[in-house]
């Protein structure tokens, strides 16, 4: 592995005008960082990664990076890229454990956070970090939100989240898990013990639904509910999942791994939305692929679809009308998710949009003064990476906030 690192270190070109950089959603210093580990200096190295992004060891792993970092280095034009994610997962695993987070002084003031995903661990740290004495709020009992229950093992190695857990302690972080906000506690009751700011960053838990009938059936699984728990599941050897995004994928790759032999997506259209690292890595595990199928039904014996019909362009022209019965044992239903709406049915003047995300101005305020949100409850659900970038704008203006310096930032009226 070092020696693999160190190789792609070295083609490194240390661009003037580093277009890897301007491919990341965080901008991560990649062409400093890679200078910086050739030098021998790794720990400046991982404090350069960990400073402009907390959740760069997980980054490394599941960020889509052949459209963003590695999709933009120059050598990818006639050949090879760099395979920066595998620099920044070496230097940032290799750094961590050593590291220690500078805190300023406690200043008296406290944050409560609610919801341990990737947002909400950002900006614990970040406001850790400026002397806030912070606590962690999450419905479960382990921290990570998606990245815990959302993205198999496999792909990121659940010990890397009990690090994180170790860190967030050490710098006086506290954690109340199991404990679910808008249920025996409020927004409000926050507020009464002394919170001077809220960040929500929930996430998105609830499923969408196709709105066919068969969907309350005893052999249909939610891709979320199945991912968060899989040994809960026996889905047989025959599955079908309709979907064809990353979840999905990841959904294939688990299923195939927990013993199920035949495992087929199926989408609508004529390519999988998914990335191509995950489409291949899942066909490679023996995922099969399906295209045109548009799901009319599930009854006991599996789904029903329709052969969808395309034009010379591509486009949907019709359906055949005989309906085609797929036989499976289990269908797991993979088509994105939304944010439950407990938080704003329990909080008055906390605002959702009519998809239920939360309503924000352009650095995460709510309609409720002191409270802000970042990640898949305001986005939608987006990437590890696009949430933590975001959160860092909103951990600032929470600062700003509880200094009483927020009204002179433009865009300040929700």
């Amino acid at each position: 592995m070092a020696v693999h690192v160190i190789d792609e270190a070295n083609r490194c070109l240390n661009c003037k005008k580093p277009m890897c950089m301007q491919g990341c959603p965080i901008h991560t210093p990649i062409p400093m960082m890679i200078k910086a580990f050739k030098e021998g200096n790794l720990n400046e190295a991982g404090e350069m990664l960990f400073e402009n992004n907390p959740m760069s060891m997980i980054c490394s792993l599941v960020c889509n990076h052949e459209k963003q970092c590695e999709g933009h280095c120059v050598l990818g034009r006639k050949g090879e890229p760099v395979h920066i994610s595998s620099i920044e997962n070496y230097v940032s695993d290799t750094y961590f454990d050593k590291m220690q987070i500078p805190c300023q002084p406690k200043n008296g003031k406290k944050v409560a956070v609610i919801g341990a995903g990737p947002a909400g661990i950002t900006i614990a740290i970040l406001l850790a970090k400026k002397g806030y004495g912070v606590t962690i709020f999450d419905s479960r009992d382990k921290i990570g939100g998606v990245l815990q229950y959302g993205i198999p093992a496999f792909r990121l190695p659940k010990s890397i989240l009990e690090r994180y857990k170790v860190k967030l302690r050490e710098i006086g972080i506290k954690i109340r898990p199991n404990t679910t906000i808008g249920g025996a506690l409020e927004i409000k009751d926050l507020f009464r013990d002394g919170y001077q700011s809220i960040f929500i960053g929930t996430g998105v838990w609830r499923p969408k639904t196709l709105g066919i009938k068969g969907e309350s059936l005893g052999n249909v699984h939610f891709a979320i509910d199945y991912l968060a728990n899989p040994d809960s599941y026996d889905l047989g050897d025959h599955v079908a999942i309709i979907g064809m995004g990353n979840s999905a994928m990841d959904v294939a790759r688990t299923a195939l791994r927990k013993g199920s032999r035949h495992v087929t997506l199926y989408a609508r259209g004529l390519s999988s939305q998914a990335s191509e690292h995950e489409t291949t890595y899942a066909k490679l595990d023996g995922a099969e692929l399906a295209f045109g199928y548009q799901p009319v039904e599930i009854n006991d014996d599996g789904p029903v679809f329709q052969k969808v019909l395309f034009d010379e362009e591509g486009k949907i022209s019709g359906y055949e009308p005989t309906p085609i019965q797929v036989q499976a044992d289990s269908v797991i239903i993979s088509i994105s998710q939304g944010p439950k709406s407990k938080l704003v049915n329990t909080t008055e003047g906390l605002k959702a949009s009519e998809n239920g995300l939360l309503v924000t101005n352009s650095f995460g305020e709510t309609t409720h003064p002191g409270i802000f949100a970042a990640g898949d409850v305001v986005l939608g659900a987006k990437t590890v990476v696009q949430a933590t970038a975001y959160a860092k704008l909103v951990a600032d203006a929470m600062d700003k906030y509880m200094r009483g310096e927020l009204n002179q930032m433009p865009g300040a009226d929700v």
